[in-house]
């Protein structure tokens, strides 16, 4: 009779440690998609960076980066991200693993070198890169 005399008096605490229990659950369902609003961590304006912020980018090495400086000197500003084909060293392939990660307007927003889990996670959540072509500004659409 004891156990339940202390139920009955202390049924508020008994409701708090149920209510923080059902919040603590919640609260781990929800945190991993308020932590990683996006899969992409950033974008590189191919436009404005530098040699170095563009060696940020996946497969982009000090020299690849200084030819896309050198080719933006000579051409002028890249009308949309697909002009980076254009570039000695950039493929098909390579622009494809580029494009979740450059854009043409806008800020460089990228503040460390890609690994390769970055660009897996960007794969897997737009495989197609519908979105991410929206989303910069650039007009341009894959189809």
């Amino acid at each position: 009779m004891h156990l339940n005399r202390t139920l009955v008096q202390r049924p508020a605490i008994f409701r708090t440690l149920v209510h923080l229990f059902l919040l603590f659950g919640l609260a781990v369902q929800v945190a991993p998609a308020m932590a990683a609003p996006s899969t992409v961590p950033g974008v590189v304006n191919v436009n404005t960076a530098g040699a170095a912020e563009l060696a940020y980018l996946p497969r982009v090495g000090p020299s690849l980066a200084e030819r896309i400086v050198a080719f933006r000197k000579e051409n002028g500003e890249l009308q949309k991200a697909e002009d980076l084909i254009l570039i000695r060293g950039i493929g098909e392939k390579t622009f494809r693993r580029l494009e979740p990660f450059v854009v043409v307007k806008g800020k460089t927003t990228l503040t460390r070198k890609l690994t390769t889990a970055d660009v897996e996670a960007a794969s897997a959540a737009d495989p197609q890169n519908s979105e991410s072509n929206a989303s910069k500004g650039d007009g341009s659409s894959q189809e």
